[in-house]
């Protein structure tokens, strides 16, 4: 099963050791928030020079603060400053409370803003060129793109039916969050898989990420997801996935449970559609000790599965 972690670390060094762990361990990727490092690009450039197959992956970068071509520059330089293939590039729109509250921009319409941005980065990776005038975004790039050594794959951060369709027409597949077994089923892949036939693109690549704690206290393993989770309140995407696939909180939906559970819920959610599962893990405990235990037990599980034979 390819299972990947959250990436990151307090510091550069820390993120290249990081990767060089996981891959060790037989993680099949690290994703990375825009806020990692600051910018994560560069750090994940120096870990894939630090390291030979395991995928580095954004999840996400925002979409609204950077251009499209500007972005997928940003990508080939850091996909070419690995020195091998494994780069991925996550996007996603971001929320509202961030993109008006704290950039001060406009939200009014994230689909559009979206499907345009998705069609020029693809078109900008795959080609080498875009051509194209939108409402929100309009490119010429005449030339004002770098060369990507080694295929760069787009995976969108979408929740919605909408950015589904995106996705499935535009984008190698999704990275999704907080989006269970059941929203997999129910809206996902229903979705995603009949855009991407229309379109005639590739079965698309479905990154699954969710909490996960291995722990015999199922109740105490939710109370600490919970804990870690309080700001997905206020962001109403990720409410509604979590109302779609049967909660009502992250903690709902986490995996949770003894190895013989938790592997089980993996193995559902590879059943429900997903390609591969973004696992982070919750420590779990009322000290440090036990908090440090519980991640121990939680990615001896997730390493285990992960060397597992498909």
């Amino acid at each position: 099963m390819r299972i990947g972690l959250t990436g990151g670390g307090s510091s550069v060094d820390s993120i290249v050791r990081q990767a060089k762990q996981a891959e060790e361990d037989g993680f099949a990727a690290l994703w990375y928030a825009s806020a990692v490092a600051g910018d994560p690009l560069v750090a994940m450039a120096l870990a894939g020079r630090a390291t030979s197959s395991i995928e580095l992956g954004t999840a996400v970068l925002q979409t609204y603060p950077c251009h499209p071509l500007l972005q997928a520059n940003r990508a080939v330089a850091a996909a070419n400053a690995m020195g091998r293939p494994g780069f991925a590039l996550g996007l996603g729109p971001s929320h509202r409370p961030v993109v008006e509250d704290v950039l001060g921009l406009s939200y009014d319409h994230p689909g559009r803003s979206t499907d345009e941005y998705v069609r020029i980065v693809a078109a900008l990776l795959r080609e080498g060129e875009a051509d194209f005038d939108g409402a929100d975004w309009s490119t010429h790039s005449a030339g004002r793109m770098a060369a990507a050594e080694h295929p760069i794959p787009v995976l969108l951060a979408a929740l919605s039916p909408r950015l589904l369709r995106v996705a499935g027409r535009y984008s190698d597949g999704v990275i999704l969050w907080l989006a269970s077994a059941a929203a997999l089923e129910g809206v996902i892949m229903p979705v995603l898989t009949a855009a991407a036939t229309e379109a005639g693109r590739p079965a698309p690549r479905v990154v699954a990420g969710l909490p996960v704690a291995v722990h015999d206290d199922r109740a105490e393993a939710r109370a600490a997801v919970a804990a870690t989770a309080t700001g997905y309140a206020a962001m109403s995407n990720f409410e509604r996935i979590i109302e779609t696939g049967g909660g009502s909180s992250a903690a709902d939906v986490a995996i949770v449970g003894d190895e013989q559970a938790v592997q089980g819920q993996l193995e559902r959610l590879i059943a429900a559609g997903a390609t591969e599962v973004w696992a982070q893990p919750v420590a779990v405990g009322a000290d440090r000790d036990r908090r440090r235990s519980s991640l121990q037990r939680t990615r001896a599980l997730l390493s285990a599965v992960a060397r597992q034979p498909v």
